[in-house]
C-alpha cells in the first residue's frame, strides 16, 4: 500500500511539473512579471548593453521584448545581435528584429534582412515576417534594391501581407526622398486595382500624398480616373493632392469634379488644398463660397487660401468679407489676407483693417481669438510696437508666445531693408532689444521663439548685439528636463551666433521611471472618456504596447490633471492636440518619459499618440489623428486609439476645452 500511494504521488507529480526540456512557444505580456518589467526598465534607461543578454533567452516573451526595445532606443551597436534573431523559431520575434534593424536605419542590416527573407514559404508561415522585412528594407536599404522590391511580381492580390509589406516598404524609401518609376508604377498598380487589400491601397496613396519629389506629370490621367472610380474614402483623401501638384489643366477638371459629388468633408478639405495650386482666377469662387459653410475645417481652409494666394487688388473683399456671419477664426484669417495683401500706399484701408484688428484684441475674451489677431496684425510689419505693447504683458501664456510669432513677421518680409527702406536699422535694432527681453524674462514660449528670430538669415543681428552672456545665462536659467525644447532652440541660436557648428540637441538624461503599480492595473483595452465642450471621445488604452506611456497617462487622468486643459492645436486632416498646461504647445511638467515604439501604424482615423519635441521628450501632450498619418510611424508613441466619438473629434476647434477624463470601465 505504501508503494502505491508513492507511486501515485509520481504520478500526480509528473501531472503537475512541465518536462524540463519543453520548449516555451508563446509570447506573453504580463506585467506582473518582474523579469519583464527589468527588460521594460532597461529599455526605458536605454541600456543596450543589459538587454543584449535576454536575445537568447529561452522564454521568447523576454526575446521578444527586448528586441522590440531596439526599435525605441535606435541603438546601431544592437545590429549584430539583432540579425540571428531574423531566423527565431518564432514569429513574434523574428518580426521583431526586422522592425527594430528598420528602425535603426543603418545600411548595415540591408543584405541581412535580404538573405532572411524566405521566398520559399509556400505554406505562408513567414508572411508576418516577410512583410516586417520589406518595410524594414524601406527604412534602412540603398535605392539600388528598391527596383527589386518594387518589381515583385509574383503577388497577388489575395497575398494581403506580402502585398502590405512591398506597399509599406516602397512607401518608406519614398519618405527617404528614394523613388523610381517602378516603384511609382508599382503603386498605381495597387490602386487600379479595387481587389488589392485596403491597407496596401491606401498606403499607395499614401506614398502619392507624402513621398518627396515624385514626378506624377505622366500619370494624372490614370489618377484622374482612379479618383473618379474610386469607393475608399481614405483613398480619395491622399489622390487629390499629388493630383493638384501636377498643376495639370486635367488635374484641375477632375478636382472641381470631385469637389461637387465628394461626399466625405475631409476629401473635400483636401480637395481644396490641392486646388491652392492652381490660377487663383480659376478657382477662387469656390474659395469665396466656402467661406460661409457650415463646416469648420472648409470655412478655415478656405480662409488660409486667401492668406496664402490672395491678391492685392481683392485685398478689400477680404476685410469686407470678415464682417459677414462666420466664425472667429475664419474672421480673422480673412483680416490677415486683408492685411497682408492690402498695398502699405492704401493708407486709409490700411488703416482700417488694422483698427479693426485692434479692436478685436482688446474687446475679446478667448486668449486663442486674442492669439490669432496679433498673428494677423503681425502681417501689417509696422504694427510690431503695438504687438509687444499688448503682448508681453498678457497673462495668458498663448498670447505671449502669438506676440513673439507676429514680431516674427515683421522680420520675415521678402525684403526687410527695402521693407523697413531708411528705418531698417533702427527697425532691426529694436526688434532684437525685443528679443533680448522676451529671452530674459524667463516665459519659455517667447524665449524660444525669440530665439528663432535671431537665425532669420541675411539680417546680421550679431550686430544688434553688444554680448551674447544674456543667451548663456538663460540656458542656465531653464530647467531640465521640463524646458529642453526651449534649451535646444537657445542653444542652436547660440552657435548660430558664434558662427559655430550645431551641437547635438540636448537629451533628456532618465528622470522618471515607469509606475510598474500602474501599469499593471491597466488591462489592455480599458476604456477612458474624454469629456469636452464639443462632446465626449472615448479611447481605448494598449498598456501592451506602451506601459509607461499609458502609466504616465492614467496617472495624470487620476491627479485631474487634463481637466480643464484645451486643444490648442488642430492640423485639418491631420491632428488635433491638447495636454499642455500652457495651452501654447510650450508646456510639461518637471518630467519627460521615453517614447515607446512598438510594431504599429497611424493607418486610420483616431489614433492615439504622444507629442514631442524629439524622442523622448514626451510628457503630457497627446494627439488624436483625422486620418491615416503613416509618416509619424516609429517616431512617435502610439498608446491607443478611439472608439467612438470620432465625430466629437472632427468638430474640435483651436481652444475647445477637455473638461474631465474619466477611467470609464475595465474590459472583462
Amino acid at each position: 500500500m505504501r508503494f502505491l500511494i508513492f507511486d501515485l504521488f509520481v504520478l500526480l507529480l509528473g501531472f503537475c511539473t512541465p518536462p524540463a526540456n519543453k520548449k516555451l512557444t508563446e509570447v506573453r505580456t504580463n506585467f506582473s512579471d518582474s523579469l519583464l518589467q527589468k527588460i521594460y526598465d532597461f529599455q526605458d534607461r536605454q541600456q543596450t548593453d543589459s538587454l543584449l543578454l535576454y536575445f537568447h533567452d529561452a522564454d521568447p516573451s523576454y526575446r521578444y521584448a527586448a528586441a522590440l526595445a531596439m526599435g525605441s532606443i535606435k541603438d546601431s551597436t544592437a545590429i549584430d545581435s539583432l540579425i540571428p534573431l531574423l531566423g527565431d523559431e518564432i514569429e513574434k520575434v523574428r518580426v521583431a528584429a526586422a522592425y527594430s534593424l528598420g528602425q535603426i536605419g543603418s545600411n548595415r542590416a540591408e543584405q541581412a534582412l535580404i538573405r532572411a527573407f524566405n521566398q520559399y514559404d509556400t505554406a505562408g508561415i513567414w508572411n508576418q515576417t516577410n512583410a516586417a522585412i520589406l518595410e524594414a528594407i524601406g527604412k534602412c536599404g540603398s535605392a539600388k534594391f528598391l527596383e527589386a522590391l518594387a518589381t515583385i511580381q509574383t503577388y497577388q492580390p489575395t497575398d494581403t501581407l506580402l502585398v502590405e509589406g512591398q506597399a509599406f516598404g516602397i512607401l518608406r524609401y519614398g519618405l527617404r526622398g528614394i523613388n523610381s518609376p517602378e516603384g511609382t508604377a508599382a503603386m498605381l498598380r495597387f490602386l487600379s486595382n479595387p481587389a488589392y487589400p485596403p491597407k496596401a491601397r491606401q498606403t499607395a496613396g499614401y506614398y502619392l500624398y507624402r513621398g518627396k519629389e515624385l514626378d506624377l506629370t505622366a500619370s494624372v490621367s490614370d489618377i484622374a480616373q482612379i479618383l473618379v472610380r474610386e469607393d475608399d474614402p481614405i483613398v480619395r483623401l491622399f489622390l487629390v493632392i499629388p493630383l493638384g501638384r501636377t498643376k495639370d489643366p486635367i488635374a484641375l477638371n477632375a478636382l472641381l469634379n470631385q469637389y461637387n459629388l465628394e461626399p466625405e468633408i475631409s476629401v473635400k478639405a483636401n480637395i481644396l488644398r490641392a486646388l491652392s495650386n492652381f490660377d487663383y482666377e480659376s478657382v477662387k469662387a469656390l474659395f469665396y463660397s466656402a467661406l460661409s459653410d457650415n463646416n469648420y475645417h472648409l470655412s478655415r481652409t478656405a480662409a488660409q487660401f486667401f492668406v496664402d494666394y490672395g491678391l492685392p487688388q481683392e485685398a478689400r473683399t477680404y476685410w469686407e468679407k470678415a464682417k459677414d456671419s462666420l466664425r472667429w477664426e475664419t474672421q480673422v484669417l480673412l483680416l490677415a489676407a486683408a492685411n497682408r495683401h492690402t498695398s502699405d500706399s492704401l493708407a486709409y484701408l490700411k488703416g482700417a483693417i488694422n483698427s479693426d484688428l485692434r479692436l478685436r484684441f482688446e474687446q475679446s475674451v478667448n486668449p486663442y481669438e486674442k492669439a490669432a489677431t496679433l498673428l494677423a496684425l503681425g502681417e501689417f510689419g509696422w504694427n510690431y510696437r503695438y504687438i509687444k505693447q499688448v503682448g508681453f504683458p498678457a497673462t495668458e501664456p498663448v498670447i505671449r508666445t502669438a506676440c513673439m510669432e507676429a514680431i516674427a513677421k515683421a522680420v520675415q518680409k521678402t525684403d526687410f531693408r527695402k521693407y523697413y527702406a531708411g528705418s531698417y536699422r533702427r527697425v532691426r535694432q529694436e526688434i532684437s532689444n525685443y528679443c533680448v527681453e522676451a529671452i530674459n524674462n524667463g516665459d519659455v514660449g517667447m524665449m524660444a521663439v525669440a530665439a528663432q528670430i535671431f537665425r532669420e538669415p541675411g539680417l546680421f543681428f550679431r550686430g544688434t548685439l553688444d554680448s551674447l552672456a544674456f543667451l548663456e545665462n538663460a540656458l542656465t536659467r531653464l530647467e531640465l528636463p521640463r524646458d529642453i525644447e526651449t534649451y535646444n532652440e537657445l542653444q542652436k541660436t547660440l552657435d548660430y551666433l558664434q558662427e559655430k557648428k550645431n551641437s547635438e540637441p540636448k537629451k533628456p538624461a532618465f528622470n522618471h521611471p515607469i509606475d510598474w503599480d500602474v501599469a499593471a492595473s491597466i488591462q489592455e483595452g480599458t476604456l477612458v472618456t474624454m469629456e469636452t465642450n464639443r462632446g465626449n471621445i472615448v479611447l481605448e488604452l494598449w498598456p501592451d504596447s506602451a506601459p509607461g506611456t499609458v502609466a504616465n497617462f492614467v496617472s495624470l487622468i487620476r491627479s485631474g490633471f487634463y481637466d480643464g486643459k484645451t486643444f490648442h492645436r488642430v492640423v485639418t486632416n491631420f491632428v488635433i492636440q491638447g495636454g499642455c498646461p500652457r495651452g501654447d504647445g510650450y508646456g510639461s511638467l518637471d518630467y519627460t518619459i521615453r517614447s515607446e515604439l512598438p510594431y504599429l501604424h497611424y493607418d486610420s482615423a483616431g489614433m492615439v499618440g504622444m507629442a514631442s519635441s524629439g524622442n523622448h521628450t514626451e510628457c503630457t501632450q497627446f494627439f488624436i489623428t483625422h486620418a491615416p498619418t503613416l509618416h509619424l510611424d516609429g517616431n512617435y508613441t502610439i498608446f491607443g486609439k478611439v472608439t467612438s466619438g470620432m465625430d466629437v473629434v472632427q468638430k474640435i476647434q483651436i481652444g475647445d476645452r477637455i473638461e474631465k477624463v474619466i477611467i470609464q470601465e475595465e474590459p472583462q
